[in-house]
């Protein structure tokens, strides 16, 4: 519409300025010896020539007639991503996409090219989807549309880690209907915190025409980042869905029965999506079943559907047949978390099992070693309702705009109920940091309490784990334990990490950590030690999918935290570069330190500021001995004692670095 104003504008301008010009002419024939000296039109002229001048750049850089655009997956998350938007006006969209970031005008001539797979005409939308395939796992893609009204702006989106090991943000609610305003801040706190995909679970609108539809996909371009980026959203049928086939042309969902599953890092997380409002026993409970079973060794399992089994508000009716059909395979196949909507509440559950003994009640009883988690109900702007149905095993219930905030890891699950109201007020979580929540954000705290955890049983924590203490990781009286031939090498758009440790302790457990140009350091990967008493050498790998290519250019540093079972915490950086000779004898004599009689290194050095302190020690071959760190150290000169009897003599290099810069540097001669 706006381009249509524009060209009428230009338009009607143009013919305008044409009449002026025959008056000018006319006017310049009768009236020579005065138009010289006439300002009057000479200032016309001027204001017909800048206005024609804007008028042509704003005609010139015309965009595409593009609206509405959301991301889903059909298939797998890692390597997948189906693109739609409501084509508007213009024809013969093309989409190009690229890893690499757009440089001006550039980015079609490096951009792969796809037309749409699918277009369909419903809801008052043009629809039009490509599915994109082989794709990098973990890989922000950037991509465009241009038809024959001109090109849109440069938006992204990023697939799934594939890594087992690294951590995803999820939100997942449901029932926004057509209260915009409610909605609209909770799409807008999904923008803010960048999670890695959306559960949403049903009613969308209230009618389901052609009206409500255009309104809810523009209240959804909230959930868009300011730097363009879209998140991936897992949808699920409610009643106000009046068909399957809805959700099918909206979200180029796939399959006709709309019950289906991902899996997340390989086998981290398995999302199953059930349809309340299609039978949930014959083909639907027998594919859940067959489901659970083939993927029993998924780390974690969760649901969403629309239909709440025990609703938390009087006014709801039971739902027997998901009890029976669902809720049961949910406790045979451990399922830890459920995500229940339709009641328009807030419920969050005890672990519990299906029941009909002495201590159940409404056919659910706790079970706090292998029950199941249920949050809800709904809220993400429907009209709210009383919670006024709390059970036994209920934890805590409410009744505001809200969403759930789910982190997810080897370790756990952590839950959230973000209050949605305000969300103009939250800050944006740092894109490279996406796990803390920002300043403003108002996350609920029944009973003091803003974050409940689901423990990994099956992983063996180290207690106390995050100190930044000890000393030398042994194995017994044994050698001390060293890391050997760490090294990172380009395969492919992926970048892999590998080391060996010798002499490595039983128990032991690693992290990952990347920092990426100037930044921090933050864990990427989380693994457990491979040492039994038969094999104390193991070698570890782990490749960091897409940052080959996604690292624009940027240095990338890599190093290991690992932390012993009594709790001492070591950390790994690559070896220094190489010195002249061995690196000791470039060294002048004041840098140069011997141990005492007791195989102790006094060191002295100076700080400037608040910072973490970290010692590296090296043997004559670069390779790290250990590197220990200090936190919390103010300004002032230090006199440190280091500990280095149980190694053996000879010489070292000895590294002081404050917040991963150099400030000092010794040659260790260690002797009895």
């Amino acid at each position: 519409m706006a381009l249509n104003l524009a060209l009428i504008i230009y338009y009607y301008f143009l013919i305008n300025f044409a009449q002026v010009l025959v008056r000018l002419r006319d006017y310049n024939k009768q009236n020579r010896h005065l138009i010289a000296q006439t300002a009057m039109f000479r200032k016309i002229i001027k204001q017909y020539f800048c206005l024609l001048f804007l008028i042509t750049i704003c005609v010139t850089t015309l965009s595409a007639d593009i609206e509405r655009l959301r991301c889903m997956w059909r298939e797998d998350p890692t390597t997948t991503m189906v693109i739609g938007w409501d084509q508007v006006s213009g024809y013969d969209p093309l989409f190009y996409y690229s890893i690499n970031e757009p440089i001006g005008t550039a980015f079609e001539g490096y951009a792969t090219i796809r037309t749409p797979d699918r277009v369909i005409q419903t809801k008052g939308m043009n629809n039009h989807f490509v599915r994109l395939s082989n794709l990098s796992p973990d890989t922000r893609y950037f991509f465009k549309i241009n038809d024959t009204k001109g090109s849109s702006k440069v938006y992204s989106f990023q697939t799934a880690p594939s890594s087992p090991y690294t951590r995803l943000s999820v939100i997942a609610g449901g029932d926004s209907r057509n209260h915009r305003a409610g909605r609209i801040n909770a799409n807008k706190l999904v923008g803010k915190l960048r999670p890695h995909f959306v559960l949403f679970g049903g009613d969308m609108t209230g009618g389901d025409n052609d009206k409500q539809w255009p309104l809810w996909f523009d209240d959804w371009q909230h959930t868009i980042t300011p730097d363009g980026r879209l998140t991936p959203v897992i949808v699920t049928r409610g009643n106000h869905e009046y068909s399957n086939k809805t959700l099918i042309d909206l979200f180029d969902a796939k399959g006709i029965d709309l019950f289906y599953g991902f899996t997340f890092g390989t086998d981290l997380l398995r999302v199953y999506t059930l349809n309340s409002l299609i039978p949930s026993g014959g083909k639907q409970q027998k594919w859940l079943a067959k489901d659970l079973k083939q993927n029993r060794f998924v780390q974690w399992k969760t649901a969403q559907y629309h239909h709440t089994i025990r609703p938390h508000t009087r006014g709801k009716p039971e739902k027997n047949e998901q009890l029976i059909n669902w809720a049961t395979l949910f406790y045979k196949y451990q399922v830890q978390l459920v995500v229940e909507s339709d009641a328009h509440v807030v419920k969050m559950t005890y672990p519990i099992k299906p029941s009909n003994g002495p201590d159940s009640y409404e056919g659910f009883a706790r079970d706090d070693q292998k029950g199941t988690i249920y949050l809800g109900e709904g809220c993400w702007g429907a009209p709210l309702r009383a919670a006024d149905d709390s059970k036994p095993w209920t934890r805590a219930s409410g009744s505001f705009n809200q969403f759930k905030w789910l982190f997810v890891d080897r370790d756990g699950i952590e839950i959230r109920t973000v209050k949605t109201d305000g969300a103009e007020y939250v800050k944006a979580v740092n894109p490279h940091n996406i796990f803390t929540p920002p300043s403003k954000l108002n996350i609920w705290a029944p009973n003091g309490e803003t974050t409940l955890y689901i423990r990994n049983k099956n992983v063996g924590t180290p207690a106390n784990y995050g100190d930044f203490s000890g000393n030398l990781a042994a194995r017994g009286n044994s050698s001390p334990m060293y890391i050997d031939n760490f090294a990172t090498t380009i395969v492919e758009k992926d970048i892999e990490v590998t080391w060996q440790v010798k002499e490595e302790p039983l128990h032991l457990y690693y992290e990952v950590q990347r920092s990426l140009g100037n930044e921090k350091y933050t864990t990427i990967a989380r693994m457990q030690g491979k040492s039994n008493v038969s094999d104390n050498n193991p070698v570890y790998q782990f490749r960091d999918g897409g940052l080959a290519v996604r690292s624009q250019g940027k240095y990338v540093k890599y190093r290991l935290k690992y932390k012993t079972s009594t709790g001492q915490t070591n950390y790994y950086h690559p070896p220094i570069p190489k010195l002249k000779g061995d690196g000791l004898e470039s060294l002048p004599s004041s840098k140069q330190l011997k141990t005492d009689t007791n195989g102790r290194l006094q060191i002295k050095y100076q700080l400037a500021k608040d910072c973490a302190v970290s010692f590296q020690l090296f043997n004559s071959n670069r390779r790290e001995i250990f590197n220990n760190q200090l936190i919390g150290q103010t300004p002032k000169n230090y006199l440190k004692s280091l500990d280095i009897s149980q190694l053996p003599d000879g010489k070292y290099v000895l590294v002081v670095k404050a917040d991963q810069e150099e400030i000092e540097r010794f040659q260790v001669l260690k002797s009895k």
